[in-house]
């Protein structure tokens, strides 16, 4: 029976990922190069030893400024961030968990402040019960830990909950710590193969949660 919901933040309820990525584009882009959607892929959902600003270097084979490099690349993320709107039915999926006594968690491999600073700004902070971040775990996803966490603190067992998830680094993580998952995968990561999630949809708009709800239980009694 599926008690509870974790969602993961960055791309999975404000798509924060493209932006990201948008904003790295044209920082390469004034410097003549190219970040590949292929290399970018590899670091979301995780947090990863990939350096942007070294690769632009390589890119370019010049040396450049990293500190004036990443303030530039964070005020335009930001700016690009705060005129997002949350995700294609997130927020019904939250309200209709409420209306059926769903817990309701978030596990991200983000920091506490990023993750509570936008739920705040878009109005969705009071819908988690809890929230586990890179703040709470020694490794971020693709390790199981901030989903055992989450889950924990939730008071449920693993199999009892749904994560949803953008990338796949953040499905194997929710795999692995043993809960349906569905992926939901945003603009920078459709290019990527989610071999191992219960269900992949487009956007939460495309199927009530009562019935993905009913998909789960099911194919848990198989």
């Amino acid at each position: 029976m599926i008690k509870a919901l974790v969602f993961d933040f960055d791309g999975t309820i404000l798509d924060t990922e493209t932006q990201h990525y948008h904003a790295f584009q044209e920082l390469y882009r004034e410097h003549g190069s190219d970040l590949p959607l292929e290399v970018w892929g590899e670091c979301i959902g995780t947090h990863s030893d990939f350096n942007p600003y070294e690769y632009l270097e390589k890119q370019i084979k010049k040396k450049l400024d990293h500190e004036e490099l990443r303030a530039k690349k964070t005020e335009r993320v930001l700016a690009l961030i705060s005129e997002q709107k949350p995700l294609p039915g997130i927020e019904d999926y939250l309200k209709a968990a409420k209306d059926l006594g769903l817990k309701v968690g978030l596990a991200s491999s983000s920091s506490r402040k990023w993750v509570e600073e936008h739920l705040n700004r878009i109005g969705f902070l009071h819908h988690f019960e809890i929230i586990k971040t890179a703040d709470d775990v020694e490794n971020v996803k693709p390790d199981p830990a901030l989903y055992l966490e989450a889950v924990k603190a939730l008071g449920v067992k693993p199999h009892e909950a749904i994560a949803f998830e953008d990338s796949v680094n953040g499905s194997a993580a929710a795999k692995k710590a043993g809960l349906y998952c569905v992926a939901i995968p945003n603009p920078v990561t459709k290019h990527m193969k989610f071999n191992d999630v219960d269900h992949q949809m487009e956007t939460m708009a495309e199927l009530e949660l009562a019935a993905l709800i009913r998909q789960a239980e099911k194919l848990s009694k198989q």
